[in-house]
């Protein structure tokens, strides 16, 4: 299950010994729900290794302004602390598994 992301818990998150995904979302966008069934799935298949997990834009404004989120769904990929990669809109499950593949 992907990990509720919020403005308290990101920094330590991304700072943190593992690599971490996190999509920025909200209730009333398709396309974030369209993605939902990924993500989850990821998160319980990479389980251990990389942190997956989704960050509501309606209640975290301070990581949106930080990162300037102005689409949904973004998909930020972080190791050590840096972004590595950036999705903005919908992705496949494949394309998805292959982008946190590469923080391995």
């Amino acid at each position: 299950m992907a990990l509720k992301i919020t403005d308290s818990n990101f920094d330590e998150l991304i700072n943190g010994q593992l690599p971490v995904v996190v999509d920025f979302w909200a209730e009333w966008c398709g396309p974030c729900r369209a993605i939902i069934p990924h993500i989850e799935a990821l998160a319980d298949e990479y389980a251990g290794q990389v942190v997956i997990g989704k960050l509501n834009v309606d209640e975290n404004d301070a990581s949106c302004e930080k990162y300037g989120i102005r689409n949904i769904p973004t998909i930020l990929f972080f190791k050590n602390g840096e972004i590595i990669d950036k999705q903005v809109g919908a992705i496949s499950k494949d394309v998805l598994a292959k982008k946190v593949a590469e923080l391995l």
